[in-house]
């Protein structure tokens, strides 16, 4: 993480995180590092579905369709937290951490991560099998740290 932040801070990078099951880990791993306020803008825990449609405005026809852990759900978080954060890099997570509410289609440890600097939009399906809540949660945001390293 000290990495990323003195990286952004050197070619003079904002980011912004939308994150769902990591409930704020994601937000919480860049300010423990010095230096973040220089490059981190705005966290926001999107957990429910109502905070999806009405703080980052996506489509409820997006949740009611595809669902709210999906690459249409991940890619709409990550470009509404483009416009209301106005940042160089915007991350979305979305997510099942279980270690309940997995489907067979839709298992627990099934994390989507969305990463947008300027044009280049970067969505993965990833799929943690952990055992535990926190472990889900803490490769979710090492994944989503190694996926903006790849666009700094």
């Amino acid at each position: 993480m000290k990495n990323i932040v003195k990286k952004l801070q050197q070619k003079k990078l904002k980011i912004s995180f939308a994150e769902s099951c990591t409930g704020g880990m994601l937000a919480s791993t860049i300010t423990s590092i010095s230096g973040a306020s220089k490059v981190f803008n705005l966290g926001l825990v999107t957990y429910s579905n109502d905070a999806k449609i009405n703080v980052l405005k996506v489509n409820k026809k997006i949740i009611q369709k595809h669902g709210a852990v999906s690459a249409e759900c991940c890619e709409s978080m990550v470009k509404c937290l483009s416009k209301l954060s106005k940042t160089h890099i915007n991350v979305s997570i979305t997510g099942i951490a279980g270690p309940k509410g997995g489907t067979k289609l839709k298992p627990v440890g099934l994390v989507y991560i969305g990463v947008k600097r300027s044009n280049k939009l970067l969505i993965t399906k990833n799929i943690f099998k952990k055992k535990t809540r926190s472990a889900i949660q803490k490769a979710t945001v090492n994944r989503a740290l190694e996926l903006v390293n790849s666009l700094i």
